[in-house]
């Protein structure tokens, strides 16, 4: 990879990121001393970990997929690998929306495992279960497939001003597992979560618990560069 973008001319400071790196202050402190793109290699994780913590960030952002797990790449329209190289020489710049929810933003997608909550959104319909849980799923990037035994496909792609939630109510409890009904799915621009007892979330790979939360699209958008066959 670093062959081929020496060849389209491309290059710049390496920085290899471990758990205790301040992302957000490396770029800030790297824009200050003139950069003016940043590029992320790796997976649908340091997608993740990366832009959910530099999306206030004003620079354009480049992805070179690598390895397991990118579904994110593929609605990028970004090939896995060195041809992914081709794709950012090309410089095809997009706006994408950025999620937030209780002063952290997520760029790929938020998720709350079965859960006794009650969910308001738009602040006109409130949803919650009668059989003991939820769970929810908030897609912005990353899309959410979800396989019944024998049944369907889901895959939600949100690119549209709005964030989209995937909510699957519990049917019944089993011994080993739980049955849920069928995902309905809410576009929405404001959600409101509450819980009897705290919750967890986990948003783009961190995890935290919570009482109650407020989910909505964040005020900025992120600046990327993106392939001819994105998904949106």
């Amino acid at each position: 990879m670093e062959t081929r973008l020496t060849d389209f001319g491309i290059a710049g400071k390496i920085i290899r990121l471990q758990h205790f790196t301040n992302t957000q202050a490396i770029i800030e402190e790297e824009i200050a001393r003139g950069a003016t793109a940043i590029v992320i290699v790796g997976n649908d994780k340091t997608f993740g970990h990366v832009l959910s913590r530099a999306a206030s960030s004003s620079i354009l952002f480049g992805f070179l997929p690598v390895g397991q797990d990118n579904s994110i790449a593929s609605v990028l329209g970004i090939p896995v690998g060195v041809e992914s190289c081709d794709v950012l020489s090309r410089r095809r710049k997009v706006d994408l929306d950025v999620g937030w929810f209780n002063n952290r933003y997520f760029v790929s997608q938020l998720h709350i495992p079965l859960a006794d909550i009650t969910i308001q959104y738009d602040e006109k319909f409130s949803v919650s279960s009668k059989n003991g849980g939820l769970e929810l799923v908030v897609c912005n990037l990353q899309p959410f497939v979800w396989k019944e035994r024998g049944g369907k496909e889901y895959v939600v792609h949100p690119q549209d001003g709005k964030l989209e939630a995937f909510l699957r109510p519990l049917l019944h409890k089993r011994l080993f597992s739980h049955k849920f009904e069928e995902p309905s799915i809410f576009p929405f621009e404001e959600m409101i979560v509450t819980g009897t007892k705290p919750f967890v979330v986990s948003a783009d790979g961190k995890e935290s618990k919570e009482t109650k939360i407020t989910i909505r699209l964040a005020k900025n958008r992120i600046r990327m560069v993106v392939g001819k066959t994105r998904q949106f």
